[in-house]
């Protein structure tokens, strides 16, 4: 058995064991079971039990969830509506995001993949201050794809109000 403040109290009887943590106001918890004689601790187990839920909430805090969203564009983009494409494309970046941009192709658009490759490089040239390469331009199958990542510099940090607006000031 070990104590609260983790000395060896010992080898015991587990009712023994079961006095001494109550008379400490206590739990006994079995920490190793497969052990000879098994192991058992003194321990507040509600307190343990909201120490790890808090290391959890932390870890989960901490983590970097990497989220992936496509933009689809066709080779004859009109330039009005490249220019909204590109938009939502930054706008996914400076939320961090990475961003796969697919070209699609259709019937004799095929027979001219350097419209689509073109359309690549354009994208990428006007976002390189704000996005990297990951995967430059590859075609698959009738698709052309190409992946851009967030330079660190150009990740707006989280918080605010939703829509980069600001939050209405209340008075009482």
């Amino acid at each position: 058995m070990v104590g609260a403040d983790g000395e060896q109290l010992g080898v015991m009887d587990t009712q023994a064991a079961l006095r001494i943590a109550g008379s400490a106001d206590l739990d006994l918890v079995e920490v190793a079971p497969l052990a000879r004689p098994p192991v058992a601790k003194m321990m507040d187990y509600s307190k343990y039990k909201y120490e790890q839920a808090i290391k959890a909430k932390e870890a989960r805090r901490k983590q970097n969830l990497v989220v992936l969203n496509e933009m689809k564009m066709r080779p004859k983009i009109d330039d009005h509506d490249y220019e909204t494409k590109k938009g939502h494309v930054e706008r996914f970046l400076k939320q961090g995001h990475k961003v796969k941009v697919t070209i699609m192709f259709r019937g004799r658009e095929m027979a001219h993949t350097e419209l689509g490759r073109r359309l690549l490089e354009r994208l990428a040239t006007d976002i390189v201050d704000i996005a990297q390469v990951d995967s430059p331009a590859r075609q698959d199958g009738r698709n052309m794809i190409a992946v851009f990542s967030p330079r660190k510099s150009a990740v707006q940090p989280r918080g605010g109000s939703p829509g980069g607006r600001p939050a209405p000031v209340r008075t009482p």
